[in-house]
């Protein structure tokens, strides 16, 4: 796994970050040093998802860089026809996501997000994308998924969030700070990629994302995971059936 540098060095000029060969080659390593839970997230994601597929269903993982999530599915089930699809706009993530897995159920398609057909799918994913969406394309997004998934589907959403309480936000926030120093990123790194997020990375709070998923037309939805400023939710089209 090679280490994440990218800004470990001044930079005269910081550019919005964008997610390109040179971050694909560091990515694992960036992605497990800056999000507190990731590697819970990612197994437990693949885990429900496993679960929730039988023979002849389809799994979406939607901004799936290197296919992190794709994997994790494939591992937690021994289902022989399913099929695992993952979708990213960046040519060099699904070049290098390609490249992960040999297993006959994984596909990868580099597109739009926004505009990709998930008709008929019992599991779709979107772990840490929304954030990089326009505000204005999220509720859309979900109304379109909320509609072309199956009604018995399962959504599983992870989000960076917001607080609504300023102190409270505050907390998490110079926790989340100091976590990444402790994982090795010094004053000058954790700056400067804040500095190239400001303009790309804009988050929602957990009762904005709550709110969303019903407006969508989602008919039940709930958070199962959160540490700091930083959670996972999963919805569904249709209550489940009672016992």
């Amino acid at each position: 796994m090679s280490k994440d540098d990218i800004f470990v060095t001044k930079q005269n000029h910081i550019a919005d970050f964008v997610f390109d060969e040179q971050v694909v080659a560091v990515f694992p390593d960036m992605i497990r040093r800056s999000v507190p839970g990731y590697e819970t997230v990612i197994p437990m994601t693949g885990l429900m998802a496993a679960r929730h597929l039988t023979d002849g269903d389809s799994a979406y993982d939607l901004g799936c860089s290197l296919g992190a999530t794709t994997l994790a599915i494939l591992q937690q089930t021994d289902l022989a026809d399913v099929n695992v699809i993952g979708v990213d706009n960046a040519p060099a993530m699904i070049e290098k996501a390609r490249l992960q897995t040999t297993d006959p159920r994984a596909r990868f398609e580099c597109a739009d997000l926004i505009e990709f057909d998930v008709t008929d799918a019992k599991v779709v994913i979107l772990n840490f994308v929304m954030q990089f969406l326009p505000p204005a394309a999220r509720r859309p997004l979900l109304q379109r998924l909320c509609a072309q998934m199956r009604a018995d589907g399962l959504l599983i959403v992870s989000e960076k969030i917001c607080q609504s309480d300023a102190a409270l936000h505050a907390l998490f926030d110079t926790t989340h700070l100091a976590w990444k120093r402790a994982n090795g990123y010094s004053e000058l790194e954790v700056s400067q990629k804040r500095q190239a997020l400001e303009n790309v990375m804009r988050v929602d709070s957990e009762d904005d994302h709550q709110r969303r998923f019903k407006e969508a037309g989602f008919a039940q939805s709930t958070t199962w995971f959160r540490c700091l400023n930083w959670a996972s939710f999963i919805a569904m089209p249709e209550s489940p059936a009672g016992p």
